[in-house]
């Protein structure tokens, strides 16, 4: 709700000073990687230990600079998808450290088991209601709704923790409770939104069916290969004619390899040819 409401005039608000520092060099990426770390330093030094009213303020301090870093990158005039992911990776570290932290407190010296319960619960629907986001802007649709979103859950965490530093009884449990049910109801929200957009935009294709390969057939009967062995355009033989021999010479005059003279293959060791009988020629 207050990054619909708050959030541009707090924007504009920084204008300014992201104006001087991009003048003076500082990437957006830095300031992130600064008030992460800042705020992990804070959570880890400060809630561990049970001082949480100047564990909130350090706190509260890095936390600010996520607005900064996007002042910078409007002023540089440029934004990066890898600016995009580390910004809402630092956002998920810092939160992680702040109930973390919370949640150690509770569990040893602040001895109390129903918050580290209600600390559990709102760091785990925390993830979540930014997983619902994230996933359905990965497929095309939108989740920018609910009662308690980052900003919200922040503001409510370290009032309360702050307050019960300063000595306010029983606002830190209830701050706890009631964002554990708020948390709640944005991941309903946003799931009840995806749904409907779902439902509007019909559903994913999944690809183009696999193509069947056509049914075998017989072949053309222009198309049937020869025997192998048979050469192309060689057919049997007409009906009542004797096939001839593989070695007979073209014409009919017999085998292709007989000498001339009609000697027989092979020299001397043949057998000789019988003479035609009838009247000799004249020389």
């Amino acid at each position: 709700m207050l990054n619909v409401f708050a959030r541009p005039s707090i924007s504009r608000a920084l204008v300014p000073l992201g104006a001087r520092l991009a003048r003076a060099g500082v990437t957006p990426d830095a300031i992130t990687i600064i008030g992460t770390l800042g705020a992990v330093g804070g959570a880890l030094a400060f809630f561990c230990n049970g001082r949480f009213f100047v564990g909130t303020l350090v706190i509260w301090c890095f936390v600010m600079l996520d607005m900064v870093d996007g002042a910078v990158a409007r002023a540089r005039g440029v934004s990066t998808r890898f600016g995009a992911v580390l910004d809402s990776t630092a956002d998920r570290v810092a939160d992680a450290a702040v109930f973390g932290s919370l949640t150690w407190w509770f569990a040893g010296r602040g001895g109390s088991r129903g918050l580290v319960l209600a600390c559990l619960l709102c760091l785990v629907l925390g993830s979540l209601t930014s997983y619902v986001k994230a996933r359905a802007e990965g497929i095309g649709l939108t989740a920018n709704v609910g009662v308690a979103e980052r900003a919200e859950r922040l503001i409510i965490a370290l009032v309360g923790t702050g307050l019960d530093g300063l000595g306010v009884p029983y606002v830190q449990a209830f701050a706890l409770w009631l964002l554990v049910g708020l948390s709640a109801i944005t991941v309903g929200q946003r799931v009840v939104v995806v749904y409907r957009q779902s439902a509007a935009a019909g559903p994913l294709p999944l690809g183009p069916p696999a193509a069947s390969a056509p049914p075998a057939g017989p072949a053309p009967s222009g198309d049937v290969a020869p025997p192998a062995g048979v050469a192309a355009g060689a057919g049997n033989p007409p009906v009542g004619e004797p096939a001839a021999p593989a070695n007979a010479a073209p014409g009919g005059a017999g085998p292709a390899n007989a000498a001339p003279g009609g000697a027989a293959p092979g020299g001397s060791g043949g057998v000789a040819p019988v003479a035609p009988t009838g009247p000799a020629r004249p020389a």
